[in-house]
C-alpha cells in the first residue's frame, strides 16, 4: 500500500493542499493580525467584529457564498478552490491579534520616539514578541489543513486531486487492513507537527484566552 504510487500521489496532494495555506497564514495574516490588534483606522472594530462572525459561522454557512465566488473566478475544481479558503482563514488571524494585543504600549512607543517605522515596529517587536501566538496559528492551519474534508469534498470534484483525508474512506471492507496503514501514515505528519508546536499551542492559546 505504502509502496504504491497511487498512495503517494495523494499524499503529496494532502501536502499540496495544505502547506500552502501555513505560508499564507504566515504571510499574510501575520500582517493582517497585526493591523487589526495596533493600527488604529477607521472601520477597525467593524472589521474585528466581521472576523469573528466569520470564526463562528459553521462552514455549511460559508459554502455556497465560497462556491459562487470560486465557481465565478474559475477556480472550482482546483486546488486553490481548497488552498485561497484556508490562507484567509479568520481563527489563525484571530489569535495572532489577540497575542499581538499583549505587546506593550510603552515599548512601541518609545520605537516611535526613535523613528522607527510602523514595518520595523511589526518586524522587531511585533513578531518576536508574539512567535508563540504566530507558531500556535499556523500548527492549527496545518493541522486544519491536512485534515480537512468538508472543503475538498465540496471544491474538488477530480479525484486526482482528493487528498488522503477522502481516499481513505473509500477503501471497502475488504481492504480494511491497507486503510488502517494508510490512516496510521496520515497521521504520522499531523502528530509530528503537533507534538512540535505543542509548547506554542498552549502559550498561544494560553494567552489568547487570557485576552478575552
Amino acid at each position: 500500500m505504502l509502496d504504491s504510487p497511487g498512495f503517494w500521489d495523494t499524499f503529496w496532494n494532502t501536502c499540496l493542499l495544505t502547506l500552502p495555506q501555513v505560508l499564507g497564514q504566515l504571510v499574510i495574516g501575520t500582517p493582517a493580525a497585526w493591523a487589526l490588534s495596533r493600527l488604529r483606522f477607521r472601520g477597525r472594530k467593524p472589521l474585528i467584529g466581521l472576523y469573528i462572525l466569520l470564526m463562528i459561522l459553521p462552514f455549511q454557512v460559508t459554502m455556497t457564498p465560497n462556491f459562487l465566488i470560486l465557481d465565478s473566478l474559475g477556480l472550482m475544481d482546483t486546488v486553490w478552490a481548497v488552498i485561497l479558503p484556508g490562507i484567509f482563514s479568520t481563527f489563525p488571524v484571530f489569535i495572532m491579534m489577540r497575542f499581538f494585543d499583549s505587546v506593550p504600549k510603552d515599548m512601541m512607543d518609545a520605537a516611535n520616539l526613535d523613528g522607527a517605522s510602523q514595518w520595523n515596529i511589526f518586524w522587531h517587536i511585533g513578531i518576536p514578541m508574539g512567535r508563540a501566538g504566530i507558531i500556535a496559528a499556523l500548527v492549527l492551519t496545518f493541522l486544519e489543513g491536512w485534515g480537512a474534508v468538508e472543503q475538498p469534498m465540496t471544491f474538488l470534484r477530480d479525484e486526482t486531486l482528493w487528498p488522503l483525508s477522502l481516499r481513505i474512506p473509500q477503501f471497502t471492507g475488504d481492504e480494511l487492513p491497507l486503510a488502517m496503514t494508510a490512516a496510521f501514515a496520515a497521521l504520522i505528519p499531523a502528530a509530528l507537527v503537533f507534538r512540535l508546536g505543542q509548547k506554542y499551542l498552549e502559550l498561544g492559546l494560553g494567552g489568547a484566552t487570557m485576552e478575552q
